[in-house]
C-alpha cells in the first residue's frame, strides 16, 4: 500500500497488488465484493459442509480481484493452494463439473438407500415367518399340554377304581403314549429344521445373483496429484494412501453400503466371527448345541409334569405318627392330612394314629398295607419252634431239689458231690439258687438245681420247678411235711414234672418215715408204697445211706422221661441266678436247654445283651463251650438279667440290642401302668380311711434272686397303717449314689452279704445314713417288722376304778360346786379321767380336778370313805348323781 497526495494535500490510499479474497469451501454460491473508487465484482463461492456428511463437494474457487490500477488478473487456488493461470480455470466449466458431481453422488446414495430399504424388507418377512412359526409351535405345544393334563385326571380318576394290575396296566399306556408323543415332536422339529435350511440355500443364490450399486465416476485429479472433485469418502482414502496406510471400507460385498456407514454405532461385542469378520450379518440362525438343550429342557419338562407315581408296600406298625406314614408312603404329608379329614380324623403331622386308621389311609392312596407288631422283633429267635427228629440226642436229666428250709436240702447235695457246700452257708441254711453237675461212678451225669427253702425263696422254687426235669421232694423224718414242703409240691405239679420223694434224716431216733407218706396223701401224693406212681427213697445225708437208690431212682425216672435236644443249633436256655462281681462285672449263671453255647456268641438274656467273653464251669474252671443241659457261668453280660428270663443266642450284637431294647421299654411301661395304679388306689385309700405311715428301705444284695426274695418278704409286713417303700433294689456293693438316694428320701440301707466302699462309708456317716448289715434273711425280715411294729399306733385301753355318790352340793365362793361323796366301789384317783352319770345317763366325761378328805388334798380314796370331789370346767352337779372313775393306759401293737 502507498500513499499518494490529493488536490487538497491529503494522502490517499492505493492498492500496489490485486486484493485476493479467500473462503472455506462448501456449497457453490456467489458473494459481491466492494472495492475502493466505487468498484464491486461479483465472485463464486463454496461453502464447506460440516465434517461427515454426505453432500458432494466441489474444488475450492478462485478469488480475483483487480488491482487499483493496472490491467486485471485471475488467479486460481487449487486444493493444494498453489497459484494457476488464469486461462486454465474458468466459472462456466467448475458450474458443470460440480453439476456433474451432485448428480453421480445423489444415484449413488439413492441406490444405498435402495439396497437398505430391500434388505430391511427381507428381514421383516424373515421376522413375520419365524414369529409366525413360533405362534404355531406355542399352540401346539399348549394344545398337547392341555391333552396330557386332560389324560393325566382320567387316568388319576380311573386309577382309583381300577385294581393294583389294571392300575398298572394303565400307568404303562400313558408312558408309552408320553413316549410316543415325544417322538412325534422330535419328528415334526426335525422336518421344521430341514424347511429352514431349504429356505436358507434357495435365499443365498438370489442374494448372490442381486446386481451391485452403480459406482460414482471417477474424480478428476487436480493440480499437483489432489482430487479436487473428489467427494469426502474419496478425499479420505487419498489421504491414507498417500500416509501409507488402507483405506477403511465403506461397502459391503455386494457394493452396499456398510451397517457403520448407515448409522449404526453398535460395538462389536463378544469374540470374532468369520460372519463379522466379512461383515455379512444376515439373521441369525440358531445353533445345533442350543437346539439340543432346547430340546432337552422340553423333555425334562414334560417328564416333570407327568411324574410315574410309584406305589410301595408300606410297613405299618402299632403305632405311627403322620409324618413317618407320609414318609414310607413317599407322599405329602398334607395329602395324608387330607385322607384323615375325609375319614373324620383331624390330626397334624406330629400326632400319632393306630394301625387300622393308617391301613385305610395307605390303601386310599394306592399303595398296599403291611402290618407288623413291635413285638415282631423278637421274630427268629426260635425260643418256640421245634428240632427235627434226627437232630436230637439224648442229655443229662435237671433235678431241682425242694423241700421245707432245715430238712436237709443241701447236705444231701453234699454227700451227691462229695462236698462240704452247707457249711459255707450264712446261718446254716440256703439263700441261693445253685447249679452243679455230678457224675456217678457208672459214667452217667446228672444237673442239680439247689433251691433255698425259707418261705422268701418262692419265686426261687418256682424257677427251679419250671426249668427242671425231675424235682426231688426232700423231707425230714423227724418233722413230715411243713408249709415249704406243700408249696413245693405245688410248684411241682404247676411245672408239670414228676417228684421223687427223698425222705431224709432217717438215721435219727425221732425219724417216722411212714407218717411222711401219710401225710403226703393229703396233698395228693401217692408214693409207691401206698399204691402210687411217685418213687420214694430213705436216705440219711449223714451217713450216707440211701444214695445210690436215689440215684438209679433219678436215672430211671429221666430213662422213662426219653430227655433228648440237639446240640447242633444256636444256644437257648433259662437264666438261673445274676451277680456282681468285682473284677467281672456282671455275671449271670445259666442252664442250656438246647443248643451249644461258645465263646464269642452274641445272646440276648431279658432286657441285657452281651457277648460271650469267658465261660465258667460249676467249679470255676474255664471251659471252651457248654451243651445241653449243662449250667455254666457267662461273662461279658451289658445290662442285669433278672432271674428266669429266657436265654438266647442271635445272629448278630444289633440284633441282639434291637430286642434288649424293645423289651427294656416294656418293662418301663409296665412299670409306668402300675405307678399310676397304684397312685390312684392309694389316692382312695387316703381319702377313706387315712394316709398309712411309709418306711423308706434301699436294698443291695449279692445276687438277684436274694434281693428278689428281701423284697417280697419286706412287701407282705405292709397293712393300711404301715408300709415298706422300696427305693432301690439291686444287686452289688453300695456305692455314693445309693448313699445319695437314701440320704435325699431319708431312708436307710439295707445290704444283705454286701458291703460299701471306702467312699459310701465316709459318705454315709457324713450324710447320718444308716446302714444295716445281713447275712441272714431272717434277721432282716425280723428288725424291718420291729420297726414297722414302732411306727404302729398303740392301742388305747379302759381300766375301771370305782363309783361314788354325790350326797351333797356344797358352793364355795371362787371355787364353784363341790360334791360330798361316799365311795361306794373301788376307788377314785385325783387327775383320773370320771364320768356323771345322772339316772344312768353320762351327762359329762371329764377330769376329776380336786379330791379332798376333810381339808386335805388326796391323792386316791378307797371304798366306804366320805370325800369332797370337784371337776374341770364343769359345775353342774346334783344330789344323786354318780360318778364313774377310770384311766386309759396305752399298749404297744405288733405286727
Amino acid at each position: 500500500m502507498t500513499e499518494t497526495n490529493d488536490k487538497g494535500g491529503r494522502k490517499s490510499l492505493s492498492l500496489n497488488k490485486p486484493l485476493e479474497v479467500k473462503k472455506s469451501t462448501g456449497d457453490a454460491g456467489q458473494v459481491r465484493q466492494s472495492f475502493s473508487h466505487g468498484r464491486s465484482k461479483t465472485v463464486q463461492v463454496e461453502v464447506r459442509k460440516k465434517r461427515g456428511a454426505h453432500t458432494p463437494t466441489a474444488a475450492k474457487p478462485t478469488l480475483s480481484a483487480p488491482a487499483a490500477s493496472g490491467p486485471k488478473k485471475t488467479l486460481s487456488v487449487g486444493k493444494s493452494g498453489a497459484k494457476k493461470p488464469a486461462g486454465q480455470s474458468g466459472r462456466g466449466k467448475d458450474n458443470r463439473d460440480e453439476a456433474a458431481l451432485t448428480s453421480n453422488e445423489k444415484a449413488a446414495r439413492l441406490a444405498a438407500l435402495a439396497g437398505a430399504r430391500e434388505q430391511a424388507q427381507r428381514q421383516q418377512e424373515i421376522d413375520r415367518e419365524r414369529e409366525a412359526r413360533e405362534a404355531e409351535e406355542a399352540a401346539r405345544k399348549a394344545a398337547e399340554k392341555a391333552e396330557a393334563d386332560k389324560q393325566k385326571k382320567e387316568t388319576e380318576r380311573l386309577a382309583k377304581r381300577k385294581s393294583p394290575e389294571e392300575r398298572r396296566r394303565a400307568e404303562e399306556e400313558e408312558a408309552r403314549r408320553l413316549m410316543e408323543a415325544a417322538e412325534a415332536t422330535k419328528v415334526a422339529e426335525a422336518a421344521v429344521h430341514r424347511e429352514k435350511k431349504k429356505a436358507a440355500a434357495i435365499e443365498e443364490p438370489k442374494r448372490a445373483a442381486k446386481p451391485a450399486a452403480p459406482s460414482r465416476p471417477s474424480a478428476r485429479p487436480a493440480a499437483g496429484g489432489a482430487d479436487v472433485d473428489a467427494g469426502p469418502a474419496d478425499r479420505t482414502a487419498g489421504a491414507a494412501r498417500k500416509k501409507g496406510k488402507t483405506p477403511t471400507r465403506t461397502t459391503d460385498d455386494r457394493g452396499n453400503p456398510s451397517a457403520k456407514r448407515m448409522g449404526d454405532q453398535r460395538r462389536r461385542s463378544g469374540r470374532l466371527t468369520i460372519g463379522e469378520a466379512l461383515d455379512d450379518r444376515g439373521p441369525k440362525q440358531r445353533s445345533l448345541a442350543s437346539v439340543k438343550r432346547a430340546r432337552k429342557k422340553q423333555q425334562m419338562m414334560q417328564t416333570a409334569e407327568a411324574p410315574q407315581k410309584v406305589y410301595r408296600e408300606v410297613i405299618i406298625p402299632e403305632v405311627i405318627s403322620v409324618q413317618e406314614l407320609a414318609n414310607r408312603m413317599s407322599e405329602r404329608s398334607v395329602d395324608v392330612i387330607k385322607c384323615l379329614m375325609k375319614l373324620g380324623i383331624m390330626a397334624t403331622a406330629n400326632q400319632t394314629i393306630d394301625a387300622d386308621t393308617a391301613e385305610l389311609v395307605v390303601e386310599e392312596l394306592g399303595h398296599t398295607a403291611k402290618r407288623v407288631a413291635e413285638s415282631d422283633v423278637e421274630i427268629g429267635l426260635g425260643m418256640d419252634d421245634q428240632d427235627a427228629e434226627e437232630t436230637l440226642l439224648p442229655r443229662a436229666p435237671v433235678v431241682a431239689v425242694m423241700g421245707h428250709v432245715d430238712h436237709g436240702k443241701t447236705s444231701l447235695l453234699d454227700a451227691l458231690r462229695k462236698t462240704d457246700v452247707v457249711s459255707g452257708e450264712a446261718g446254716g441254711i440256703t439263700q441261693h439258687i445253685g447249679a452243679y453237675q455230678v457224675k456217678l461212678a457208672s459214667g452217667n451225669v446228672i444237673t442239680f438245681l439247689d433251691t433255698p427253702g425259707h418261705e422268701a425263696f418262692t419265686a426261687m422254687r418256682m424257677r427251679g420247678a419250671s426249668v427242671t426235669d425231675i424235682v426231688i421232694l426232700v423231707v425230714a423224718a423227724d418233722d413230715s411235711v411243713m408249709p415249704q414242703t406243700i408249696e413245693a409240691i405245688k410248684h411241682a405239679k404247676a411245672a408239670g414234672v414228676p417228684i421223687i420223694i427223698a425222705i431224709n434224716k432217717c438215721d435219727k431216733p425221732a425219724a417216722n418215715p411212714d407218717k411222711v407218706r401219710q401225710e403226703l396223701l393229703q396233698h395228693e401224693v401217692f408214693v409207691e408204697d401206698m399204691g402210687g406212681d411217685v418213687l420214694s427213697v430213705e436216705v440219711s445225708a449223714l451217713n450216707g445211706t440211701g444214695l445210690d437208690k436215689l440215684q438209679d431212682a433219678i436215672l430211671l425216672q429221666s430213662e422213662m422221661l426219653e430227655l433228648r435236644a440237639n446240640p447242633e443249633r444256636a444256644a437257648q436256655g433259662t437264666v438261673v441266678e445274676s451277680k456282681i462281681e468285682t473284677g467281672r462285672g456282671m455275671v449271670a449263671t445259666v442252664l442250656v436247654k438246647r443248643g451249644t453255647l461258645r465263646i464269642g456268641d452274641n445272646f440276648v438274656a431279658g432286657s441285657a445283651y452281651g457277648k460271650v467273653r469267658a465261660l465258667l464251669d460249676h467249679r470255676g474252671n474255664q471251659v471252651e463251650e457248654a451243651g445241653p443241659s449243662v449250667p455254666v457261668e457267662i461273662l461279658g453280660i451289658q445290662g442285669a438279667p433278672v432271674a428266669g428270663d429266657d436265654f438266647a443266642v442271635t445272629e448278630n450284637e444289633g440284633k441282639a440290642k434291637e430286642i434288649a431294647e424293645y423289651r427294656l421299654r416294656l418293662e418301663k411301661e409296665k412299670k409306668v401302668t402300675a405307678t399310676a395304679r397304684g397312685t390312684i388306689e392309694q389316692m382312695f385309700s387316703a381319702i377313706k380311711e387315712g394316709t398309712a405311715d411309709e418306711l423308706p428301705v434301699v436294698i443291695k444284695a449279692d445276687v438277684q434272686g436274694s434281693s428278689e426274695a428281701i423284697v417280697n418278704s419286706l412287701e407282705k409286713l405292709s397293712t393300711d397303717e404301715v408300709a415298706v417303700k422300696v427305693l432301690l433294689s439291686g444287686v452289688g456293693g453300695i456305692t455314693e449314689s445309693d448313699i445319695t438316694l437314701a440320704a435325699a428320701s431319708n431312708a436307710m440301707i439295707i445290704a444283705f452279704n454286701t458291703r460299701a466302699n471306702k467312699q459310701a462309708r465316709e459318705e454315709a456317716q457324713a450324710a447320718g445314713v444308716d446302714i444295716r448289715y445281713y447275712s441272714v434273711i431272717y434277721n432282716v425280715i425280723d428288725d424291718i417288722r420291729a420297726m414297722l411294729s414302732g411306727m404302729l399306733a398303740p392301742t388305747l385301753q379302759e381300766d375301771f376304778l370305782g363309783y361314788a355318790e354325790i350326797r351333797e352340793v356344797f358352793n364355795i365362793t371362787k371355787v364353784g360346786k363341790i360334791g360330798g361323796c361316799m365311795v361306794t366301789e373301788g376307788l377314785v384317783k385325783r387327775g383320773a379321767k370320771v364320768r356323771l352319770l345322772r339316772d344312768n345317763v353320762v351327762i359329762h366325761e371329764g377330769t376329776l380336778s380336786t379330791l379332798k378328805r376333810f381339808k386335805d388334798e388326796v391323792k386316791e380314796v378307797k371304798s366306804g370313805m366320805e370325800c369332797g370331789m370337784a371337776f374341770e370346767n364343769y359345775h353342774d352337779i346334783q344330789v344323786g348323781d354318780f360318778i364313774e372313775c377310770f384311766e386309759i393306759k396305752e399298749i404297744a401293737r405288733e405286727l
